[in-house]
Order: C-alpha cells, then sequence, then structure tokens
C-alpha cells in the first residue's frame, strides 16, 4: 500500500540500445546511465525490457539467463547506492526454464523481481515459445514510495492492469520492448503506447514510467520515446533519441488531487466485478 506522507521524487528513464545476446557489452551503459542519474540525484531510474540481453534472443536464452542473486546484478545494485534502479534480464527459474523479468536493485540488495506474465504471441512476437509466464504482481516499496512493476504487454492486459492498480502503487514501472511493424495491420506503435500510458495515467491517478530502447535489432526498430507521464496524463519527461536519460520529479499531493478527482480506486467496487469474472468463468467451463 502506498504511503500516506507527502514527498516530491525525481523519477528517469534510462533509454538504450542493446547488443543482442551480450551482457558484458551491455553492463558498462547501464553503469554509466547509473553514474549520470545518481548525479541528478535520482530516486527511481527504469531502464527497458531486457536491457542487458537484447529481444530476439530465440535460442540463446538458455546462454544469457541468470538467476536473481547473480554477481552481475548485485554488481549493479551497489552502483546504484540508494536509487531504486530497474534492470531487465532473462531470469534462470528452473531446469530449462526462462522468465522474461525486471530486477529492482538497491543499495547491493536484489529488491524484488518482476517475471513478465502477460507474453507476446502475437504478430512478429514469439514470446511464448522460449519463456515461462510469470504468475505473480510485483510491488516494492522505496523511500515511502510504493512501486508497481509492469513489463511491456503486461499493460496491454487491461485486467492484468487493472489488478494492479488494486494494489494503490503510487507510480507504475514500464520497462518496454515494442520494435515498429511488430503489431499486424495499421497499429501505430509509437501513437499507441502513448495513448495506454496517458489512459491508465488518467484513469488512475497513478504516475507511468516507460522506459523504452532506440535504436536496431537485426531488421528491427525500437523507436524510443522513454516517458514520464504525470497522474493527470500529461507528458513531464520524454527521452531525445538515442541513449540518455530523462527526468521528471513527482509530487505525491498531486497523485492525491488526481485520484480525489477521478475516485476509480474508490469506486472500484472489486467484489462485484469478482463475481462477475466469477459468473464468467463458470459459464465457459459450462460449455
Amino acid at each position: 500500500m502506498n504511503s500516506s506522507q507527502q514527498h516530491d521524487y525525481r523519477l528517469a528513464v534510462a533509454q538504450m540500445n542493446c547488443e543482442l545476446g551480450d551482457v558484458e557489452a551491455n553492463l558498462p551503459v547501464h553503469e554509466s546511465l547509473i553514474a549520470e542519474a545518481r548525479e541528478q540525484q535520482v530516486d527511481v531510474l527504469v531502464f527497458p525490457e531486457l536491457s542487458l540481453t537484447g529481444y530476439d534472443l530465440q535460442s540463446r536464452v538458455p546462454d544469457v539467463a541468470m538467476h536473481a542473486d547473480d554477481p552481475r546484478l548485485q554488481w549493479l545494485a551497489r552502483e546504484s547506492g540508494d536509487m531504486l534502479t530497474v534492470v531487465g534480464f532473462v531470469e534462470r527459474v528452473g531446469r530449462g526454464e526462462y522468465a522474461n523479468a525486471a530486477a529492482c536493485l538497491r543499495q547491493g540488495r536484489i529488491e524484488g523481481v518482476h517475471r513478465k506474465v502477460n507474453l507476446c504471441t502475437y504478430g512478429g512476437h514469439e514470446e511464448g515459445k522460449v519463456f515461462t509466464k510469470g504468475q505473480t504482481l510485483t510491488t516494492v516499496a522505496h523511500q515511502g514510495l510504493s512501486c508497481s512493476v509492469l513489463i511491456c504487454a503486461d499493460l496491454w492486459n487491461p485486467g492484468l492492469a487493472h489488478a494492479a492498480m488494486l494494489e494503490r502503487p503510487d507510480v507504475v514501472l514500464a520497462p518496454v520492448n515494442a520494435a515498429s511493424g511488430m503489431v499486424e495491420g495499421d497499429f501505430d506503435d509509437e501513437a499507441n503506447w502513448l495513448t495506454c500510458l496517458r489512459f491508465y495515467a488518467m484513469m488512475y491517478g497513478t504516475p507511468m514510467i516507460m522506459a523504452h530502447r532506440y535504436g536496431g535489432e537485426g531488421q528491427s526498430w525500437f523507436w524510443g520515446g522513454s516517458c514520464i507521464v504525470g497522474a493527470d496524463g500529461t507528458v513531464l519527461a520524454r527521452a531525445d533519441d538515442g541513449t540518455g536519460i530523462a527526468v521528471a520529479d513527482i509530487d505525491t499531493t498531486a497523485i492525491d488531487a488526481a485520484r480525489f478527482a477521478m475516485p476509480t480506486h474508490r469506486d472500484a467496487d472489486t467484489p462485484l466485478v469478482a463475481s462477475l469474472l466469477a459468473r464468467r468463468a463458470e459459464r465457459e467451463r459450462g460449455h
């Protein structure tokens, strides 16, 4: 649950490209952007989805997988100091099983790990062939700020996003890999992502912090656009093309005001929604 303490927080997105399948090459980029964020006294820094490995790994997934207590993650956690840093990696979760995951790092510790729940298996995406889906939501408390992590397509499952919002996070941290043209039809990836982020921010009075890649990977192009959206749906900061960070300050009084004006949390009526879903599930079992 979020804290009632009022506070200003400095949030940042780290925009970068990744060398596919080369963790050692991607580590120095993380180190540099972490150092830049700490110089700007950032409280929370978010890297893109699979930022340590790149996206289209296919058969290379086992080669780059690591346990959550891997020394390289611990090293990034030490580099982060008091700042909460979210990095993307492939987590080894069992013999021959791997997750698309995000590690929350701080003061040499792994504070939490979110495994992507809504794996992409549409358009040009084939995550379900190589990754094991997560089964839980992830929220990490940091200096009085409640942070929920949803990876990329987790946000395109409205029921999953609603369940995460019911935890009353102060902010949602969204590592993303969304290459142009991966969704069939006339789906405008860049414009639609911004619509998605602004909708959730406005509907739930919850700032959204989206970190995305910029650059190419094989035939894929990642368009950047990493941004921070305030509790009223206003874009507070947006990264320039290329590698770098974008920073915005969040005042928790603005979250209070947005949720009082749009009481989605208060009026969610979770028992009713749960009963309606249960009835639907019962009808489907009857078929």
